[in-house]
Parts: C-alpha cells; sequence; structure tokens
C-alpha cells in the first residue's frame, strides 16, 4: 500500500480548495491522513447537528454498569451501543426505539474517500459511531471486534479540539504509539492492523472555533 502526500481526486471528494494533505504511516495497513477532512469539516458538523435533533448524544453504561465518560449517538444502518446486556449492533437506537438516522452525504463522502486514499477502495460503511469529547473524557484501550466482518478499515475523522490518540498492537501488553491528532485529520486503519488496540488519552481543556470544549470524532464501520 502506498501512503504519500497527495490530492483529492474529484470523483472521489470533490474539487478540493487547496487539494492537498499528508499521509503519516503508523504500522501496516493503518495511517493518518493529515488535515484531509479540514475543507470538509463545517459541512461534517451542519450534518452532525441534523443528526442530533433525532439521535441526541447519551451517556451509554458498560456491561459493568460503568458510565461511558464520551457521549455518543449514531447514524447508519445500524449503532454501536452498551449496556448490561453487552456490546453490540443495533438497527434500532434503544433510547427512540426508532431507526438510526441516515448517515448524510458528507459523512460518507469523506469516509469513502479517506479509505481509498489509504488503498482500502470500494469501502462501503453501513454505520458510524460518533464521539463527543469534552475535557477530561477518554478512551481506554480496545478493538473494534463486534462487526462481522474484519476485511473492511475503519475510518476515523477527528473534529475541533485535538486529542493524543493511542494506536497499538494485536495484545493489549503492547504499548501504543501516543500521536497527536488535530481536527481535520483522518486515522484510517485496515488490513493486518485491523485488530489493533486503540484509545483516546484524557482530553485536555480548550476551547475549538469549530466545536467550542469539545472533540467530535466519527467512526466509520462495516458492521452488518
Amino acid at each position: 500500500m502506498k501512503l504519500s502526500a497527495g490530492s483529492m481526486t474529484a470523483d472521489l471528494f470533490g474539487p478540493p480548495p487547496n487539494g492537498r494533505w499528508v499521509s503519516e504511516p503508523l504500522a501496516e495497513g493503518a495511517a493518518i491522513l493529515r488535515g484531509f477532512a479540514s475543507e470538509e469539516a463545517a459541512a461534517l458538523m451542519d450534518s452532525l447537528r441534523e443528526i442530533l435533533t433525532a439521535a441526541p448524544f447519551r451517556h451509554m453504561v458498560t456491561p459493568g454498569g460503568f458510565r461511558m465518560s464520551v457521549a455518543m449517538t449514531n447514524c447508519g444502518h445500524a449503532g454501536w451501543v452498551t449496556d448490561r446486556a453487552g456490546y453490540r449492533y443495533d438497527r434500532l437506537d434503544p433510547t427512540t426505539k426508532r431507526p438510526w438516522p441516515p448517515r448524510p452525504v458528507s459523512f460518507t463522502r469523506v469516509a469513502t474517500a479517506a479509505a481509498a486514499a489509504t488503498g482500502f477502495g470500494g469501502y462501503e460503511p453501513d454505520s458510524c459511531l460518533i464521539n463527543r469529547y469534552e475535557p477530561g473524557a477518554r478512551l481506554s484501550l480496545h478493538q473494534d471486534r463486534n462487526e462481522r466482518d474484519f476485511s473492511a478499515p475503519i475510518v476515523s475523522v477527528s473534529l475541533g479540539l485535538p486529542a493524543m490518540f493511542l494506536f497499538g498492537g494485536a495484545s493489549r501488553k503492547e504499548r501504543p504509539r501516543r500521536v497527536l491528532l488535530e481536527s481535520g485529520d483522518v486515522v484510517v486503519w485496515g488490513g493486518a492492523a485491523r485488530l489493533a488496540f486503540h484509545g483516546v488519552a484524557p482530553l485536555a481543556d480548550g476551547d475549538h472555533p469549530l466545536t467550542g470544549r469539545h472533540r467530535i470524532n466519527l467512526t466509520f464501520r462495516k458492521a452488518l
């Protein structure tokens, strides 16, 4: 898989205003696309506000009964949820008992283009988990393994406050790399890195013109 600086082609992403992004390899099958979603950030946030009218953020509870510090919601054909019954994907929002909001075109455009830019052409995510971090919120090291098929990559888009991303290996015992993610950065991992442990260190306080005192993370998966 060739990872290099490049331009977003019109057939994948539309005509980009500046056309430049930089790819930073993380591991075999994994890379950070620096600034890849910067020009789409405002459109992504507009789409998110529409999603939140139907499926507001909420703090889910783990099977062990712990309230997660990160607020979550979903869009797409299925949403990732956690409660006393366990971790899983569900076609219905357990709060509203209705289907999750459809995935916006702007979301799909960014996700498929980022996957293609890292060698994963034909990417068709059916779920997007949306996380909202506030100062102090964190996400412990974990694997994304509730999906039925691990052949598709994970695509993660960062918006708003910067965060320290932790990216490890196939074992929790492997010491993870610490990589700062800025607004507009996109991380893609698949292939040999698909089940890598990853997480987010506690978010530092700050104020961002796009999101205020929050970080928004869009994580696209092929879940069903």
